[in-house]
């Protein structure tokens, strides 16, 4: 049986791994496929220690990342309450949802922080009240704030 080869990738490769990973491969994928491609290089000691370097440098940024989450996180639960107005029919009913594209831009308002609708998770709200809406600052941070919900018609 013909022995693994060792490479380094260049790119993503599907189902194998990331650019800048270390991969065992049959010798037959790696000669006709990934290193004709350019997807991959042979391994030596010079780039064994470029991986790491790169590993390295991957691990703290992620880790800056988190941080800057936990700072946010910390700004948004001190902020408290945001408000959005909505239009009231019968029985405190609002016309519409709320959306996470609204809470996004209400907490850039209120905040100055800018937040990826996309890791907001709002619940149903079809009336006034309060609601709790989780928000994803980062895979392992998430932040929990309340929504107020009140009516845009002026009282009189």
């Amino acid at each position: 049986m013909a022995k693994r080869v060792k490479l380094v990738l260049n790119e993503d490769v599907i189902k194998l791994g990331r650019a800048g990973d270390l991969v065992e491969v049959a010798p037959g994928y790696a000669r006709n496929y990934l290193l004709p491609k350019g997807l991959a290089i042979h391994t030596t000691p010079g780039v064994l220690k470029q991986v790491e370097r790169r590993r390295e440098e991957r691990r703290q940024r992620l880790l800056e990342e988190k941080q800057q989450a936990e700072v946010k996180r910390t700004a948004l639960e001190q902020a408290g309450r945001f408000t959005i107005a909505k239009q009231v029919g019968e029985k405190e009913a609002i016309f519409g949802t709320v959306t996470d594209r609204e809470v996004a831009d209400v907490i850039q308002t209120v905040t100055g922080q800018e937040i990826d609708r996309r890791g907001i998770t709002v619940p149903n709200i079809h009336k006034l009240g309060n609601y709790k809406v989780e928000i994803k600052l980062h895979p392992d941070v998430s932040a929990v704030v309340e929504v107020n919900v009140v009516s845009n018609e002026a009282d009189e």
